[in-house]
């Protein structure tokens, strides 16, 4: 995978990585202590790691959505960022991390489907690497421009088809796929670690089903893969090729 553009940032280990100027802090809606209160509406709709919170609340969601915007990036709703594809909600972003983390460090993550790079964003806060992978090229373009806006040097981006071969024999801790498909993507299990974890979102068909996604753990066990559910979602569809 090419890497993406790289810019400067500070902290030590075990610090946050973002470097944020006033012009991300943002004022009024789009302010720090708008994100906070974000970030105690999540803990008190189930959000438990902290560790998590922490990335959530150090990420300006309101430069990864566009201006007319932006005072609506702190309500928990999914919103457009173009190319028929949306921003998750806080959430989701949220739980799916903390489900990938399971209370465990993370070496490197592999995401499927950037979008505009906010779920990339808060990963990098948990995660030492974050690769990641998005079909649409103009969205690769976006979040290449947000995330180096925030001068986030850990990540890797590729323009490509997330459903296929990657081409690389890396090795990842945890795989988030940030779109709703009926059946586990197999392409990808083969880069989990033993005991790592996929998560995403699935469709449930059967006698309860009903095609409803539900966000899904598949885990990489001594004897198998595992799998179990959680909470129902809604996400456009994973899709092959490249736009």
């Amino acid at each position: 995978m090419p890497a993406a553009g790289r810019g400067a940032a500070t902290g030590t280990e075990g610090e946050l990585k973002v470097t944020r100027g006033d012009n991300l802090s943002g004022i009024g809606m789009t302010s720090a202590r708008t994100r906070a209160r974000m970030v105690a509406r999540l803990r008190a709709e189930g959000i438990r790691d902290e560790v998590v919170l922490e990335a959530i609340r150090a990420i300006p969601r309101h430069i990864f959505v566009d201006e007319a915007l932006a005072i609506r990036a702190y309500e928990d709703t999914p919103l457009p960022i173009g190319s028929g594809q949306t921003i998750s909600q806080p959430w989701v972003v949220a739980r799916m991390t903390e489900l990938a983390r399971a209370g465990h460090l993370l070496e490197r993550v592999l995401e499927i489907g950037t979008g505009c790079g906010y779920q990339t964003a808060v990963l990098t806060q948990v995660a030492g690497e974050v690769y990641t992978v998005e079909r649409i090229g103009a969205l690769v373009a976006k979040a290449r421009r947000n995330l180096l806006a925030l001068k986030l040097r850990n990540v890797r981006l590729m323009h490509g088809d997330g459903t296929a071969d990657l081409g690389e024999t890396l090795q990842f801790d945890a795989i988030i796929v940030t779109a709703g498909t009926t059946h586990v993507p197999t392409a990808l299990l083969k880069h989990l670690k033993p005991g790592g974890r996929m998560v995403l979102p699935l469709a449930q068909h059967g006698e309860h089903g009903d095609g409803v996604q539900r966000l899904t753990v598949i885990e990489a066990a001594p004897d198998g893969y595992r799998e179990r559910t959680f909470d129902a979602v809604r996400f456009v569809p994973l899709l092959p090729g490249l736009a």
